[in-house]
């Protein structure tokens, strides 16, 4: 029998942009509870993943958490969480929650305890280490979010790492009383309901124990595996993340969550060797799975896109299941990425491939990204960075056309602006266009749910159709459903048994008889069964 995380979809809620009950512009937990059947009756997911809504100074606005046992007055109370954690179950949905074990703010009293004395019971709860004799940083790591890993602290005369923000400086866990820490704020979640983790940065939290200085990074040949990240991409980051003693942390990890009925675990891994990501199933042991982020750094063609997909497939081991996903609250928006046909057809192979999908909030919409002015820029990544913003795909949820469309009271500031199309591309407005991207993401959020093929089917990719198609068939128990994606321009016919669309990714050809072959439009999907 499969897990309920293996026949999910998960919906992604980035929680200050999906709806404000205060009228301060920022989104909560009220907001969210209000929405849930949104989530449940209209949209028809199975999950919700809640971005971080912890006590923090909000300097990576969540991520740099100050309380792990909390919520943030921002966001509510813990009664307003555990008003929402029962709403979903109520309805038959899961909860998962971010977690944040790599690093804790810089206010978070543990941190404020050990840069207080080098003798302070917490000094190794963190990464603290003399500097070369010449005065420079303990090693050349680089943080994620530009400049040097390490801080220099005058109280004590020592440098801290931080992975990311000097804000946010790096948790030891070779140290065994942080490991107690965290796996107790997991269980004070898991003693709530939460059904399961997001756990960000995951690989981060060992590094190499002797803090060896990264190599370059050597020259690339062909495309670069994901985005450009600047300076810190001058190196192959081999020591500062991804030690294999990461391995012995997540079974720890898991053994928690086994203390438990039925729970989860997902880690934000970013790496992009098919064999090396696949090695962090560990035969079961530990996370239940690491992230997919292959089809967010792979070219939107459909030879780019079936390579990618074959080749995650088939280093899947035997023993665990795939995930995928297209969007999230790092990445730009689906339909700027690949544009407003492109991102339908994304929706189809999203929802039609084998293994667990991850949708974010807004593009069942076709929420794109919003050029926000400098002067309302907020993440600090890009405020460091230049042209590493996030701002743009964290913007607020759109419900209505009425002001601040529906996500917060009339004449609030909100924390970020909305999209220029809101009026338009909106919950309400959507739902009365039997043609719209939020109704074909129900559409194909139904038929997933009404599919055993879809849910837990294999995949066969299929040969022999034209240049600039994607097909595959997934097969259980004599039911048979084929998927076909144009990535072309031009329209194509593409041979196929004779069955019927079930669903077209422009909302117009359901019902349609298909022969011996079916006419595929340009960057159009079909689902046939």
């Amino acid at each position: 029998m499969a897990a309920w995380w293996q026949e999910a979809v998960v919906y992604q809620i980035y929680p200050r942009s999906f709806q404000d009950t205060t009228g301060d512009g920022v989104g909560d937990l009220p907001g969210i509870l209000s929405r849930v059947d949104y989530l449940s009756e209209t949209l028809g997911v199975d999950a919700v993943w809640l971005s971080p809504f912890y006590p923090s100074p909000m300097e990576d606005f969540g991520y740099d958490v100050s309380d792990y046992c909390n919520v943030h007055p921002m966001f509510g109370t813990l009664d307003d969480f555990d008003r929402l954690i029962d709403a979903l179950h109520a309805r038959g949905m899961r909860l998962i929650v971010d977690f944040v074990p790599n690093h804790s703010s810089d206010q978070h009293p543990w941190f404020l305890a050990s840069r207080s004395s080098r003798d302070d019971p917490k000094r190794d709860w963190y990464v603290w280490r003399d500097g070369r004799p010449d005065g420079s940083p303990p090693s050349n790591w680089r943080a994620v979010f530009g400049g040097p890993a390490w801080d220099f602290d005058e109280v004590t005369g020592q440098w801290y790492l931080h992975s990311f923000l000097p804000q946010q400086p790096d948790l030891d866990w070779r140290n065994p009383e942080v490991e107690a820490a965290m796996h107790d704020a997991l269980r004070f979640w898991l003693d709530r309901g939460v059904d399961g983790f997001r756990i960000d940065v995951a690989h981060f939290i060992m590094k190499d124990p002797e803090f060896r200085d990264n190599p370059l990074a050597p020259a690339l040949s062909g495309e670069a595996p994901f985005k450009d990240m600047g300076a810190y991409d001058d190196q192959a980051h081999v020591h500062d993340k991804g030690h294999p003693d990461v391995l012995g942390a997540f079974r720890g990890i898991r053994s928690v969550l086994d203390e438990y009925d039925d729970r989860f675990s997902v880690g934000e891994i970013h790496e992009f060797d098919p064999l090396r990501w696949a090695a962090y199933y560990d035969q079961g042991a530990g996370l239940h799975m690491p992230f997919n982020f292959f089809l967010i750094a792979t070219p939107w063609t459909a030879d780019g896109v079936r390579s990618r997909v074959d080749a995650v497939d088939g280093a899947v081991p035997s023993h665990a299941w795939p995930n995928h996903v297209l969007g999230n609250h790092d990445e730009q928006r689906l339909a700027s990425r690949f544009g407003p046909e492109s991102a339908r057809a994304a929706a189809v192979l999203l929802l039609t491939l084998r293994g667990t999908p991850t949708l974010y909030y807004g593009d069942e919409l076709g929420m794109g990204e919003v050029a926000v002015p400098p002067e309302q820029e907020q993440d600090p990544w890009g405020i460091r960075v230049p042209g590493m913003s996030r701002d743009g795909c964290r913007t607020p949820m759109a419900w209505d056309a009425s002001p601040n469309a529906g996500f917060s009271s009339t004449g609030a500031a909100t924390w970020l602006p909305l999209h220029d199309d809101w009026r338009e591309s909106n919950v309400e407005a959507e739902l009365a266009d039997p043609a719209s991207v939020l109704n074909l993401y129900r559409t194909l959020l139904k038929m997933r749910k009404e599919s055993a093929a879809l849910r837990l089917g294999t995949y066969v990719p299929l040969d022999g159709v034209p240049d600039g198609c994607f097909a595959y068939v997934r097969k259980i128990d004599g039911e048979s459903v084929a998927v076909l994606i144009s990535f072309s321009e031009h329209e194509m016919d593409v041979p196929l048994h004779p069955g019927t669309v079930l669903v077209s990714s422009g909302m117009d050809r359901m019902g349609e008889a298909v022969g011996g072959s079916v006419r595929l439009r340009a960057r159009e999907a079909l689902v046939i069964s």
